[in-house]
């Protein structure tokens, strides 16, 4: 199955190198891996560029993304949600129910640095399993209760919503 595909592959990549080595640019082979994106359990051969062998890996850093070869994204949303713990500790004092600093001074703080953690890279993340999804969904409701931006259950049945009939 892999084997017309590696030498598709290892064509192209032959290609590259000779279009690397007419514009001067020099590949850092150190930095290279090859993560075939496939949900089937067979192993992908190794491909060369400039004659090294090319580590196949499983997962890789890509722009801050990492990318599976399932494309699951469970260790980005798990190390996302890492980062986010670890601002959210250090600002605790700043944006917690006791801090006296005004909602919307709570708002902008979770606007410009909460947020865009918890948005990097979304649109290829949304499309990963639900289950990984929601990690990072309940992270966004404890934050918007931490903020009182969303009233918690206990709050909500204190004080049920009437509707005009009562």
């Amino acid at each position: 199955m892999y084997v017309r595909l590696v030498e598709l592959l290892q064509h192209h990549l032959i290609l590259l190198q000779n279009w690397l080595e007419q514009w001067t640019i020099k590949v850092n082979q150190t930095k290279s891996a090859q993560v075939t994106f496939t949900t089937r359990r067979d192993i992908c051969p190794p491909v060369n560029l400039h004659n090294t062998h090319i580590p196949v890996k499983k997962e890789i850093k890509y722009l801050g993304l990492h990318l599976d070869e399932k494309l699951m994204w469970k260790t980005h949303i798990k190390g996302k949600r890492c980062q986010l713990g670890l601002k959210v500790k250090n600002m605790n004092w700043l944006i917690n129910t006791r801090s006296q600093i005004s909602l919307d001074s709570k708002l902008t703080v979770y606007k410009t640095i909460l947020r865009p953690i918890c948005t990097y890279g979304i649109e290829l993340c949304g499309c990963g399993k639900p289950s990984n999804t929601k990690i990072l969904q309940t992270f966004q409701s404890k934050m918007l209760r931490m903020l009182r931006l969303q009233p918690n259950l206990a709050q909500r049945l204190r004080n049920p919503v009437r509707n005009g009939n009562d």
